[in-house]
Protein backbone atom coordinates (compact mmCIF):
# COMPACT_ATOMS: atom_id res chain seq x y z
CA UNK A 1 0.00 0.00 0.00
CA UNK A 2 2.34 2.73 1.04
CA UNK A 3 5.12 1.62 -2.37
CA UNK A 4 1.52 2.52 -4.52
CA UNK A 5 1.20 5.77 -2.85
CA UNK A 6 5.38 6.30 -2.94
CA UNK A 7 4.94 5.76 -6.55
CA UNK A 8 1.66 7.44 -7.62
CA UNK A 9 3.73 10.69 -5.43
CA UNK A 10 6.57 10.16 -8.06
CA UNK A 11 4.57 10.64 -10.96
CA UNK A 12 1.64 13.48 -9.49
CA UNK A 13 4.87 15.38 -7.70
CA UNK A 14 4.75 18.74 -8.21
CA UNK A 15 7.67 22.10 -8.17
CA UNK A 16 6.37 24.26 -4.93
CA UNK A 17 8.34 27.30 -5.83
CA UNK A 18 6.89 29.71 -3.93
CA UNK A 19 9.32 27.96 -0.61
CA UNK A 20 11.98 29.63 -3.10
CA UNK A 21 10.58 32.32 -4.88
CA UNK A 22 13.44 35.23 -4.50
CA UNK A 23 15.78 32.96 -6.54
CA UNK A 24 12.65 32.14 -9.27
CA UNK A 25 12.03 36.08 -9.38
CA UNK A 26 15.85 36.69 -10.08
CA UNK A 27 15.96 33.92 -12.75
CA UNK A 28 12.96 35.43 -14.45
CA UNK A 29 14.32 39.39 -14.11
CA UNK A 30 17.44 38.16 -15.70
CA UNK A 31 15.30 36.64 -18.50
CA UNK A 32 13.78 40.05 -18.72
CA UNK A 33 17.01 41.81 -18.68
CA UNK A 34 18.65 39.51 -21.64
CA UNK A 35 15.59 40.42 -23.90
CA UNK A 36 15.95 44.42 -23.00
CA UNK A 37 19.55 44.21 -23.66
CA UNK A 38 18.98 44.21 -27.80
CA UNK A 39 17.14 47.69 -27.38
CA UNK A 40 19.03 49.55 -24.90
CA UNK A 41 22.18 48.52 -26.22
CA UNK A 42 21.49 49.34 -30.06
CA UNK A 43 20.23 53.32 -28.55
CA UNK A 44 23.37 53.27 -27.00
CA UNK A 45 25.10 52.53 -30.02
CA UNK A 46 23.02 54.81 -32.30
CA UNK A 47 23.64 57.82 -30.25
CA UNK A 48 27.65 56.97 -30.10
CA UNK A 49 27.23 56.46 -34.02
CA UNK A 50 26.49 59.57 -34.87
CA UNK A 51 28.65 61.69 -32.10
CA UNK A 52 31.21 59.87 -33.79
CA UNK A 53 29.76 61.04 -37.28
CA UNK A 54 29.41 64.55 -35.60
CA UNK A 55 33.40 64.59 -34.86
CA UNK A 56 34.03 63.02 -38.73
CA UNK A 57 32.14 65.74 -40.32
CA UNK A 58 33.66 67.91 -38.28
CA UNK A 59 36.95 67.29 -40.10
CA UNK A 60 35.26 67.90 -43.36
CA UNK A 61 33.41 71.06 -42.83
CA UNK A 62 34.67 73.41 -39.94
CA UNK A 63 38.56 72.35 -39.72
CA UNK A 64 38.71 74.12 -42.87
CA UNK A 65 37.33 76.71 -42.56
CA UNK A 66 38.84 77.58 -39.36
CA UNK A 67 41.92 75.98 -40.44
CA UNK A 68 41.94 79.46 -43.02
CA UNK A 69 40.74 81.79 -40.86
CA UNK A 70 43.58 81.19 -38.60
CA UNK A 71 45.74 81.38 -41.75
CA UNK A 72 44.36 84.08 -42.56
CA UNK A 73 45.15 86.02 -39.17
CA UNK A 74 48.53 84.68 -39.40
CA UNK A 75 48.84 86.82 -42.83
CA UNK A 76 47.30 90.10 -41.09
CA UNK A 77 49.74 90.03 -38.38
CA UNK A 78 52.31 92.31 -39.70
CA UNK A 79 49.48 94.61 -41.10
CA UNK A 80 47.48 94.63 -38.07
CA UNK A 81 50.19 94.65 -35.04
CA UNK A 82 50.96 92.44 -32.62
CA UNK A 83 48.11 93.77 -30.00
CA UNK A 84 48.66 91.88 -27.43
CA UNK A 85 50.81 88.47 -26.29
CA UNK A 86 49.96 86.33 -28.47
CA UNK A 87 50.06 86.26 -32.37
CA UNK A 88 48.17 83.67 -32.50
CA UNK A 89 45.21 82.29 -29.75
CA UNK A 90 45.60 78.39 -29.10
CA UNK A 91 42.95 77.16 -30.75
CA UNK A 92 43.75 78.57 -33.73
CA UNK A 93 47.39 77.24 -33.43
CA UNK A 94 45.81 73.84 -32.90
CA UNK A 95 43.47 74.51 -36.19
CA UNK A 96 46.66 75.27 -38.14
CA UNK A 97 48.32 72.46 -36.73
CA UNK A 98 45.49 70.01 -37.68
CA UNK A 99 45.18 71.55 -41.37
CA UNK A 100 48.96 71.35 -42.18
CA UNK A 101 48.73 67.85 -40.81
CA UNK A 102 45.90 66.64 -43.17
CA UNK A 103 47.24 68.42 -46.56
CA UNK A 104 50.74 66.68 -45.83
CA UNK A 105 49.02 63.33 -45.32
CA UNK A 106 47.20 63.50 -48.36
CA UNK A 107 50.13 64.75 -50.05
CA UNK A 108 52.29 61.60 -49.15
CA UNK A 109 49.04 59.33 -49.95
CA UNK A 110 49.49 59.90 -53.21
CA UNK A 111 52.51 58.36 -53.18
CA UNK A 112 51.06 55.35 -52.10
CA UNK A 113 48.82 52.94 -54.68
CA UNK A 114 46.09 51.91 -53.83
CA UNK A 115 45.60 49.35 -56.75
CA UNK A 116 49.24 47.68 -56.43
CA UNK A 117 48.11 47.23 -52.84
CA UNK A 118 45.21 45.21 -53.22
CA UNK A 119 46.47 42.44 -56.39
CA UNK A 120 49.46 42.50 -53.38
CA UNK A 121 47.17 40.96 -50.74
CA UNK A 122 44.74 38.83 -52.93
CA UNK A 123 47.50 37.01 -54.30
CA UNK A 124 47.92 36.28 -50.63
CA UNK A 125 46.40 33.03 -49.12
CA UNK A 126 43.48 32.98 -47.19
CA UNK A 127 44.73 31.81 -44.10
CA UNK A 128 47.37 34.21 -44.17
CA UNK A 129 44.96 36.86 -44.85
CA UNK A 130 43.20 36.35 -42.24
CA UNK A 131 46.31 36.79 -39.98
CA UNK A 132 46.73 40.10 -41.17
CA UNK A 133 43.57 41.20 -41.04
CA UNK A 134 43.85 39.86 -36.98
CA UNK A 135 46.79 41.72 -36.86
CA UNK A 136 45.63 44.77 -38.64
CA UNK A 137 43.11 45.01 -35.94
CA UNK A 138 45.41 44.92 -33.12
CA UNK A 139 47.78 47.43 -34.62
CA UNK A 140 44.64 49.87 -34.65
CA UNK A 141 43.94 49.48 -31.12
CA UNK A 142 47.70 50.12 -30.59
CA UNK A 143 47.94 53.39 -33.03
CA UNK A 144 45.00 55.09 -31.83
CA UNK A 145 46.04 54.26 -28.26
CA UNK A 146 49.41 56.12 -28.63
CA UNK A 147 48.29 58.80 -31.32
CA UNK A 148 46.13 61.16 -29.05
CA UNK A 149 48.74 61.18 -26.70
CA UNK A 150 51.09 62.28 -29.66
CA UNK A 151 48.13 64.77 -31.12
CA UNK A 152 47.58 66.07 -27.37
CA UNK A 153 51.75 66.60 -26.82
CA UNK A 154 51.95 68.96 -29.73
CA UNK A 155 48.87 70.68 -28.89
CA UNK A 156 50.15 71.44 -25.51
CA UNK A 157 53.61 71.90 -26.75
CA UNK A 158 52.57 74.35 -29.54
CA UNK A 159 50.10 76.31 -27.09
CA UNK A 160 51.85 76.05 -23.89
CA UNK A 161 53.54 79.52 -21.63
CA UNK A 162 56.87 80.11 -22.60
CA UNK A 163 59.48 79.56 -20.02
CA UNK A 164 63.37 79.73 -20.47
CA UNK A 165 63.56 76.30 -19.47
CA UNK A 166 62.23 73.98 -21.69
CA UNK A 167 61.20 70.47 -20.60
CA UNK A 168 60.50 69.58 -24.45
CA UNK A 169 62.15 68.65 -27.44
CA UNK A 170 60.69 71.19 -29.71
CA UNK A 171 57.42 71.93 -31.75
CA UNK A 172 59.13 70.63 -35.02
CA UNK A 173 59.66 66.72 -33.74
CA UNK A 174 56.15 66.83 -32.38
CA UNK A 175 54.63 68.19 -35.60
CA UNK A 176 56.46 65.51 -37.76
CA UNK A 177 55.77 62.81 -35.06
CA UNK A 178 52.20 63.60 -35.37
CA UNK A 179 52.60 63.64 -39.35
CA UNK A 180 54.30 60.32 -39.49
CA UNK A 181 51.25 58.84 -36.79
CA UNK A 182 48.44 60.18 -39.19
CA UNK A 183 50.56 58.76 -42.15
CA UNK A 184 51.12 55.64 -40.73
CA UNK A 185 47.56 54.96 -39.15
CA UNK A 186 45.77 56.43 -42.91
CA UNK A 187 48.08 53.26 -44.39
CA UNK A 188 46.87 50.50 -41.54
CA UNK A 189 43.24 51.38 -42.31
CA UNK A 190 43.97 51.48 -46.35
CA UNK A 191 45.36 48.22 -45.79
CA UNK A 192 42.40 46.89 -43.34
CA UNK A 193 39.76 48.61 -46.85
CA UNK A 194 41.83 46.36 -49.56
CA UNK A 195 41.84 42.93 -47.31
CA UNK A 196 38.12 43.98 -46.73
CA UNK A 197 37.79 44.44 -50.61
CA UNK A 198 39.86 41.51 -51.29
CA UNK A 199 36.98 39.82 -48.81
CA UNK A 200 33.85 40.76 -51.15
CA UNK A 201 35.45 40.05 -54.41
CA UNK A 202 36.18 36.60 -53.63
CA UNK A 203 34.62 33.79 -55.96
CA UNK A 204 33.71 32.05 -53.01
CA UNK A 205 33.71 34.42 -50.19
CA UNK A 206 35.55 31.93 -47.79
CA UNK A 207 37.29 34.67 -46.66
CA UNK A 208 34.76 37.06 -45.85
CA UNK A 209 33.09 34.34 -43.85
CA UNK A 210 36.16 33.51 -41.77
CA UNK A 211 36.56 37.46 -41.58
CA UNK A 212 32.76 37.68 -39.89
CA UNK A 213 33.62 34.23 -37.58
CA UNK A 214 36.15 36.19 -36.13
CA UNK A 215 33.27 38.43 -34.68
CA UNK A 216 32.20 35.57 -32.84
CA UNK A 217 35.74 34.28 -31.50
CA UNK A 218 35.39 37.55 -29.64
CA UNK A 219 32.37 36.29 -27.34
CA UNK A 220 34.81 34.10 -26.45
CA UNK A 221 37.24 36.25 -25.12
CA UNK A 222 35.14 38.83 -23.33
CA UNK A 223 31.79 36.70 -21.97
CA UNK A 224 33.32 35.01 -19.51
CA UNK A 225 35.52 37.65 -17.91
CA UNK A 226 34.59 39.64 -14.51
CA UNK A 227 33.28 42.59 -15.88
CA UNK A 228 32.13 45.95 -13.61
CA UNK A 229 30.03 48.66 -14.40
CA UNK A 230 33.18 50.56 -15.40
CA UNK A 231 34.60 48.13 -17.54
CA UNK A 232 31.27 47.24 -19.30
CA UNK A 233 31.34 51.06 -20.34
CA UNK A 234 34.81 50.98 -21.74
CA UNK A 235 33.50 48.06 -23.77
CA UNK A 236 30.75 49.99 -25.03
CA UNK A 237 32.57 52.41 -26.31
CA UNK A 238 35.04 50.65 -27.84
CA UNK A 239 32.36 48.88 -29.83
CA UNK A 240 30.73 52.22 -30.89
CA UNK A 241 33.87 53.29 -32.24
CA UNK A 242 34.50 49.29 -34.19
CA UNK A 243 31.20 49.57 -35.31
CA UNK A 244 31.48 53.21 -36.92
CA UNK A 245 34.80 52.58 -38.54
CA UNK A 246 33.83 49.37 -40.23
CA UNK A 247 30.99 51.55 -41.65
CA UNK A 248 33.51 53.94 -42.92
CA UNK A 249 35.49 50.68 -44.03
CA UNK A 250 32.05 49.51 -45.86
CA UNK A 251 32.06 52.79 -48.05
CA UNK A 252 35.30 52.75 -49.16
CA UNK A 253 35.09 49.14 -50.60
CA UNK A 254 31.93 50.25 -51.93
CA UNK A 255 33.41 53.21 -53.56
CA UNK A 256 36.52 51.04 -55.00
CA UNK A 257 33.95 48.60 -56.42
CA UNK A 258 31.50 50.83 -58.19
CA UNK A 259 35.09 52.82 -59.65
CA UNK A 260 35.81 49.53 -61.36
CA UNK A 261 32.78 48.73 -62.87
CA UNK A 262 32.29 52.62 -64.24
CA UNK A 263 29.68 53.25 -61.33
CA UNK A 264 27.24 50.66 -62.82
CA UNK A 265 24.17 50.73 -60.09
CA UNK A 266 23.74 47.10 -60.68
CA UNK A 267 27.11 46.03 -59.52
CA UNK A 268 25.77 47.66 -56.07
CA UNK A 269 22.97 45.24 -55.86
CA UNK A 270 25.65 42.96 -56.13
CA UNK A 271 27.42 44.38 -53.03
CA UNK A 272 24.52 44.90 -50.86
CA UNK A 273 23.90 41.16 -49.83
CA UNK A 274 27.52 41.17 -48.59
CA UNK A 275 27.36 44.63 -47.01
CA UNK A 276 24.01 43.59 -44.69
CA UNK A 277 25.63 40.40 -44.00
CA UNK A 278 28.57 41.88 -42.47
CA UNK A 279 26.51 44.57 -40.03
CA UNK A 280 23.73 41.73 -39.31
CA UNK A 281 26.84 40.03 -37.80
CA UNK A 282 28.34 42.65 -36.43
CA UNK A 283 25.31 43.69 -34.38
CA UNK A 284 24.41 40.19 -33.49
CA UNK A 285 28.12 39.41 -32.00
CA UNK A 286 27.52 42.77 -29.88
CA UNK A 287 23.81 41.88 -28.62
CA UNK A 288 25.09 38.44 -27.42
CA UNK A 289 28.31 39.74 -25.67
CA UNK A 290 26.37 41.89 -23.49
CA UNK A 291 23.58 40.36 -23.12
CA UNK A 292 25.57 37.21 -21.67
CA UNK A 293 27.88 39.80 -19.99
CA UNK A 294 24.84 41.52 -17.75
CA UNK A 295 23.68 38.11 -16.96
CA UNK A 296 26.97 36.75 -15.79
CA UNK A 297 27.46 39.97 -14.02
CA UNK A 298 24.13 40.42 -12.66
CA UNK A 299 24.42 44.39 -14.59
CA UNK A 300 20.98 45.41 -14.94
CA UNK A 301 19.64 46.85 -18.66
CA UNK A 302 19.45 50.73 -17.02
CA UNK A 303 23.07 50.50 -16.89
CA UNK A 304 23.02 51.77 -20.76
CA UNK A 305 20.82 55.00 -19.88
CA UNK A 306 23.91 55.86 -17.65
CA UNK A 307 25.94 55.33 -20.29
CA UNK A 308 23.97 57.57 -22.90
CA UNK A 309 23.84 60.48 -19.99
CA UNK A 310 27.68 59.76 -19.36
CA UNK A 311 28.36 60.13 -23.02
CA UNK A 312 25.59 63.12 -23.22
CA UNK A 313 27.05 65.08 -20.51
CA UNK A 314 30.59 65.33 -22.55
CA UNK A 315 28.95 67.13 -24.88
CA UNK A 316 26.70 69.40 -23.62
CA UNK A 317 29.93 70.27 -20.99
CA UNK A 318 31.95 70.77 -24.61
CA UNK A 319 29.36 73.35 -25.59
CA UNK A 320 30.08 75.27 -22.30
CA UNK A 321 31.56 79.03 -22.88
CA UNK A 322 34.30 78.19 -20.49
CA UNK A 323 35.34 74.30 -22.25
CA UNK A 324 38.68 72.93 -22.13
CA UNK A 325 38.50 71.12 -25.79
CA UNK A 326 36.27 71.00 -28.73
CA UNK A 327 34.19 68.19 -29.10
CA UNK A 328 36.12 66.42 -31.81
CA UNK A 329 38.99 65.73 -29.14
CA UNK A 330 36.31 64.58 -26.33
CA UNK A 331 34.89 61.61 -28.70
CA UNK A 332 38.73 60.74 -29.34
CA UNK A 333 39.60 60.63 -25.70
CA UNK A 334 36.23 59.14 -24.89
CA UNK A 335 35.95 56.39 -27.65
CA UNK A 336 39.54 56.34 -28.53
CA UNK A 337 38.26 57.05 -32.40
CA UNK A 338 40.78 59.31 -34.23
CA UNK A 339 38.90 61.17 -37.50
CA UNK A 340 42.05 62.22 -38.91
CA UNK A 341 43.90 59.10 -40.48
CA UNK A 342 39.85 57.98 -41.65
CA UNK A 343 39.65 61.54 -43.04
CA UNK A 344 42.51 61.49 -44.70
CA UNK A 345 41.94 57.73 -46.05
CA UNK A 346 38.23 58.69 -46.74
CA UNK A 347 39.33 61.90 -48.99
CA UNK A 348 42.41 59.80 -51.13
CA UNK A 349 39.86 57.40 -52.18
CA UNK A 350 37.10 60.36 -53.09
CA UNK A 351 39.25 62.27 -55.23
CA UNK A 352 41.13 58.87 -56.94
CA UNK A 353 37.34 57.30 -57.51
CA UNK A 354 35.77 60.85 -58.91
CA UNK A 355 37.40 62.90 -61.48
CA UNK A 356 36.90 66.31 -61.09
CA UNK A 357 37.10 68.07 -64.75
CA UNK A 358 35.69 71.33 -66.02
CA UNK A 359 33.44 73.77 -63.88
CA UNK A 360 30.23 71.99 -63.73
CA UNK A 361 32.67 69.40 -61.92
CA UNK A 362 33.71 72.28 -59.54
CA UNK A 363 29.72 73.60 -59.15
CA UNK A 364 29.06 70.04 -58.04
CA UNK A 365 32.17 70.00 -55.07
CA UNK A 366 30.83 73.02 -53.89
CA UNK A 367 27.44 72.08 -53.42
CA UNK A 368 28.05 68.73 -52.39
CA UNK A 369 30.66 71.01 -49.36
CA UNK A 370 27.48 72.81 -48.45
CA UNK A 371 25.30 69.71 -48.44
CA UNK A 372 28.04 68.64 -45.71
CA UNK A 373 28.13 71.34 -43.78
CA UNK A 374 23.93 71.08 -43.89
CA UNK A 375 24.24 67.90 -42.35
CA UNK A 376 27.04 68.11 -39.57
CA UNK A 377 24.80 71.44 -38.51
CA UNK A 378 21.43 69.44 -38.62
CA UNK A 379 23.10 66.39 -36.76
CA UNK A 380 24.84 68.81 -34.30
CA UNK A 381 21.60 70.19 -33.26
CA UNK A 382 19.64 67.05 -33.17
CA UNK A 383 22.11 65.25 -30.61
CA UNK A 384 22.66 68.26 -28.75
CA UNK A 385 18.70 68.23 -27.94
CA UNK A 386 19.19 64.51 -27.13
CA UNK A 387 22.28 65.15 -25.12
CA UNK A 388 20.31 67.89 -23.18
CA UNK A 389 17.28 65.69 -23.16
CA UNK A 390 19.57 62.37 -21.11
CA UNK A 391 21.18 65.17 -19.23
CA UNK A 392 17.86 65.99 -17.53
CA UNK A 393 16.80 62.54 -17.35
CA UNK A 394 19.58 61.71 -15.18
CA UNK A 395 19.70 64.36 -12.88
CA UNK A 396 22.72 65.48 -14.08
CA UNK A 397 22.17 69.34 -14.59
CA UNK A 398 23.75 69.99 -11.01
CA UNK A 399 27.59 67.98 -12.00
CA UNK A 400 27.11 70.56 -15.33
CA UNK A 401 26.76 73.83 -13.60
CA UNK A 402 29.16 72.77 -10.79
CA UNK A 403 31.77 71.83 -13.10
CA UNK A 404 30.74 75.40 -15.06
CA UNK A 405 31.41 76.85 -11.88
CA UNK A 406 34.86 75.09 -11.06
CA UNK A 407 35.80 75.71 -14.32
CA UNK A 408 35.31 79.57 -13.88
CA UNK A 409 36.49 79.59 -10.15
CA UNK A 410 40.05 78.15 -11.52
CA UNK A 411 40.60 80.54 -14.04
CA UNK A 412 40.59 82.97 -10.74
CA UNK A 413 43.52 83.20 -8.73
CA UNK A 414 41.80 84.08 -5.87
CA UNK A 415 39.57 81.42 -5.59
CA UNK A 416 41.70 78.44 -6.49
CA UNK A 417 43.08 78.26 -2.47
CA UNK A 418 39.88 77.94 -1.24
CA UNK A 419 37.94 75.84 -3.69
CA UNK A 420 38.15 72.52 -3.95
CA UNK A 421 40.05 71.38 -7.63
CA UNK A 422 37.38 70.82 -10.26
CA UNK A 423 37.67 67.13 -10.82
CA UNK A 424 37.89 65.55 -7.37
CA UNK A 425 34.38 64.94 -6.41
CA UNK A 426 33.68 66.13 -2.44
CA UNK A 427 34.24 63.37 0.29
CA UNK A 428 30.92 63.17 2.07
CA UNK A 429 29.87 62.00 -1.79
CA UNK A 430 32.47 59.43 -1.62
CA UNK A 431 32.09 58.04 1.94
CA UNK A 432 28.20 57.75 1.13
CA UNK A 433 28.48 55.87 -2.06
CA UNK A 434 30.63 53.06 -0.81
CA UNK A 435 27.82 52.35 1.60
CA UNK A 436 25.59 50.02 -0.17
CA UNK A 437 22.38 50.88 1.28
CA UNK A 438 20.36 51.82 -1.63
CA UNK A 439 20.69 51.28 -5.53
CA UNK A 440 20.40 54.55 -6.09
CA UNK A 441 23.72 55.81 -4.62
CA UNK A 442 25.29 53.03 -6.50
CA UNK A 443 23.97 54.62 -9.59
CA UNK A 444 25.59 57.95 -8.44
CA UNK A 445 28.88 56.41 -7.33
CA UNK A 446 29.14 54.68 -11.00
CA UNK A 447 28.00 57.81 -12.52
CA UNK A 448 30.44 59.41 -10.98
CA UNK A 449 33.05 57.06 -12.21
CA UNK A 450 32.33 57.30 -15.57
CA UNK A 451 33.00 60.69 -16.13
CA UNK A 452 36.11 60.64 -15.18
CA UNK A 453 37.06 57.84 -17.42
CA UNK A 454 39.81 60.00 -20.14
CA UNK A 455 42.54 57.73 -20.59
CA UNK A 456 42.67 54.75 -23.64
CA UNK A 457 44.30 51.48 -23.06
CA UNK A 458 45.25 48.77 -25.97
CA UNK A 459 42.69 47.17 -25.71
CA UNK A 460 40.35 49.64 -27.29
CA UNK A 461 38.86 50.84 -23.78
CA UNK A 462 39.19 53.72 -21.38
CA UNK A 463 40.10 53.23 -18.06
CA UNK A 464 39.79 55.83 -15.03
Amino acid sequence: MTYKKKSLKFLTRGYFLEHNGAKYTERRERVYTCMRIPRELERLMIFGIFLCLDAFLYVFTLLPLRTLLAFLRLLTIPCCGLGGSRFLQPAQVCDLLKGLIMVLCYSMMHYVDYAMMYHLIRGQSVIKLYIIYNMLEVADRLFSSFGQDILDALYWTATEPKSRKRAHIGVIPHFFMAVFYVFLHAILIMVQASTLNVAFNSHNKSLLTIMMSNNFVEIKGSVFKKFEKNNLFQMSNSDIKERFTNYVLLLIVCLRNMEQFSWNTDHLLVLLPDVVMVITSEVMVDVVKHAFITKFNDITADVYSEYKASLAFELVSSRQQNAYTDYSDSVARRMGFIPLPLAVLLIRVVMSSVKIQGALSSVCLLLFYLGLITMKVLNSIVILGKSCRYVKEANMEGKLFKRQTAQTSKQTPKKVTSDPPPDSPPKPEESSSETPQSTELKHRATNKDLLEIDRFTICGNRIG
